[in-house]
């Protein structure tokens, strides 16, 4: 069997963290078999769906690099298909016109719920051997119904959640096309994954409900039923519903806050499939071991905590240079141009172990390129007075020595020796005058990332505040 999955997302929204991590077990699948990845649009639903949705779905893809074999296909682009088997199915007795209005249906469905049973379509237009139907309206439009098996259940063997089955009985006659002749999403999907020969369906859990029909309208058609397989919802931190407060956001949204597209890869991967205790992999490490087995069918959680640390993992493993592109655009878009001195590319090396996200690394190379000026109150209570004679003969020194970190740093140890201090007392308000900041990585690597004319500059601005 030749594999061929699907990712098939409707654009009434945007990609988000649980629609990227089916595409990602679907794209898997199909990479780990040799198979085929198809991507289809579902944008049946006219008033929902928007042309930037859309574009929103294939920049997520593209930006996780889940390329796909096939399509994309929209299903607007198919309604002359979907309309012909429909015609086939009506002309084989496996679906009926069915002229119940809106009121017959509310005040049937109320009739069944006042005698406490399931509110259900009750067949009346379903044509059965020896039934007189009641005559046809002549003011209400038909939809099409599916003439559903009325006995037997319609069972499959899931590849996550195992067994299940389902009675017929609770199966009413499914819409399969409106009164205005367009088709419903559950038949799309069946004619879609029938005629594009999909041989795994794998989707989220909330879909079990749909199986059943579609099966069995894929009965009706002589067509193969796929394997399915349902994916557990992932929850939010506190074990509720993911929402937009969790990180239900658009998956380009994870590019704008800064992690990287191979970290996030990574985090999906692990949000309800495992592989022994393996927490960092490749992409191609992935599709490698990638199954459905190891599939937990219990919700998965996500975690931020533990994605900011992938985050700082992948970063620390990217090379300085391509560090410093990827970083120079988010300082663009503050208005800070990162000139060829100090080196962006030295900075990201010297702060990227001390980061979780891009973002993050922008806010600790920006100090180096704008007019910094301290917060007055941080600079009163780094420069005191045992400091300042000591910071005077540090700039002193720093006007002769060499600019490398070895020189920089027996400067920094002569002058403490000299007053007799602590590293703190003379560090501190150095990374304050120099950063504005009191937390940095080492100082003498701090000082020499600076071209030292803007050392000096910046010491004897911030000095001469406090001493007139």
């Amino acid at each position: 069997m030749i594999v061929r999955t699907r990712f098939a997302p409707s654009p009434t929204g945007y990609l988000h963290i649980g629609g990227a991590r089916t595409a990602l077990f679907s794209w898997a699948y199909a990479r780990k078999h040799g198979g085929t990845f198809i991507l289809r649009i579902e944008d049946t639903d006219v008033e929902r769906s928007t042309p930037e949705a859309v574009q929103a779905i294939l920049d997520g893809m593209n930006w996780l690099k889940l390329n796909y074999d096939e399509g994309p296909f929209y299903q607007m682009q198919r309604m002359p298909r979907y309309k012909e088997v429909i015609q086939q199915m009506l002309a084989a007795g496996q679906a009926y016109y069915c002229y119940t209005s809106p009121a017959e249906l509310d005040a049937m469905r109320e009739a069944q719920r006042a005698k406490g049973e399931k509110p259900r379509y009750d067949g009346r237009w379903r044509p059965e051997p020896g039934k007189t139907l009641p005559p046809t309206p002549a003011d209400i439009k038909p939809v099409v119904r599916f003439k559903n098996p009325t006995g037997g259940v319609v069972a499959w063997k899931d590849m996550v959640k195992g067994y299940i089955e389902f009675s017929n009985t609770e199966l009413d006659d499914l819409i399969i096309a409106r009164s205005d002749g367009t088709p419903t999403y559950n038949f799309c999907v069946v004619v879609d994954d029938w005629d594009m020969g999909i041989t795994q369906v794998i989707r989220g859990d909330d879909h079990v409900n749909n199986t059943p029909r579609q099966i069995n309208i894929l009965k009706a058609l002589g067509a193969k039923v796929p394997q399915y397989a349902h994916l557990s919802m992932i929850l939010g931190d506190d074990g509720t519903k993911l929402s937009k407060r969790h990180g239900a956001v658009s998956v380009m949204q994870y590019d704008e806050d800064g992690f990287l597209p191979e970290a996030v890869i990574n985090y999906l991967a692990r949000l309800g499939w495992s592989h022994g205790d393996d927490e960092v992999f490749s992409v191609a490490q992935f599709c490698e071991w990638f199954d459905l087995d190891h599939i937990t069918p219990s919700a998965a959680q996500f975690n931020t905590e533990k994605l900011n640390w992938l985050n700082n993992h992948y970063l620390k493993q990217t090379g300085n240079t391509q560090l410093a592109e990827l970083v120079r655009p988010r300082l663009e878009a503050r208005n800070i141009k990162a000139g060829a001195s100090p080196d962006l590319a030295a900075i990201v090396g010297l702060y990227k172990e001390r980061v979780a996200t891009l973002n993050e690394l922008a806010d600790a190379a920006e100090v180096f390129y704008i007019d910094l000026h301290p917060e007055a109150t941080l600079l009163d209570a780094q420069l005191s007075a045992e400091a300042i004679p000591a910071l005077h003969d540090l700039a002193q020194l720093f006007g002769t020595v060499a600019w490398e970190t070895t020189a920089v740093s027996a400067a920094i140890k002569e002058v403490i020796v000299k007053h007799g201090l602590k590293m703190p007392k003379l560090a501190m308000p150095l990374r304050v005058m120099l950063t504005g900041q009191t937390q940095t990585p080492s100082v003498d690597a701090l000082v020499t990332l600076f071209p030292r004319e803007m050392v000096l500059a910046r010491m004897e601005r911030n000095l001469a505040k406090k001493t007139g």
